[in-house]
């Protein structure tokens, strides 16, 4: 389960790092679907982030590169997406504790495999 904060609108480079080591246990797709040529071990996967702000385009990039590269290309299945936006404020002090999303991350988490 991916978990980031959001730095230059995008994910940490330690986690596309990761995202990128799974590049090295791919195996040979002999009839690949959209032009994917690797197949990799599928399992799920969640992408949590923290912003400090919360403008309605603050995690487009992030998400769309979630999207692309862990769900369409290598394949994994998505359970879900929690953006916290309005973490922090101009002087970096974080303010995750003021807005609720604590919470809602713990709901996600005993929540995600309920029927």
């Amino acid at each position: 389960m991916p978990a980031s904060p959001l730095y230059f609108w995008t994910i940490s480079s330690k986690l596309k790092a990761f995202i990128e080591g799974f590049y090295c246990i791919a195996e040979e797709y002999s009839d690949p679907p959209y032009g994917v040529y690797e197949r990799y071990p599928v399992k799920d996967s969640a992408l949590l982030m923290t912003s400090a702000d919360e403008f309605f385009w603050t995690f487009e990039q992030a998400v769309s590169y979630y999207q692309f590269a862990v769900v369409n290309d290598i394949g994994f299945h998505d359970r879900g997406m929690l953006l916290a936006g309005g973490c922090g404020d101009t002087n970096g002090k974080p303010q995750i504790d003021k807005t609720g999303y604590l919470q809602k991350a713990y709901e996600f988490g005993k929540n995600i495999y309920k029927k």
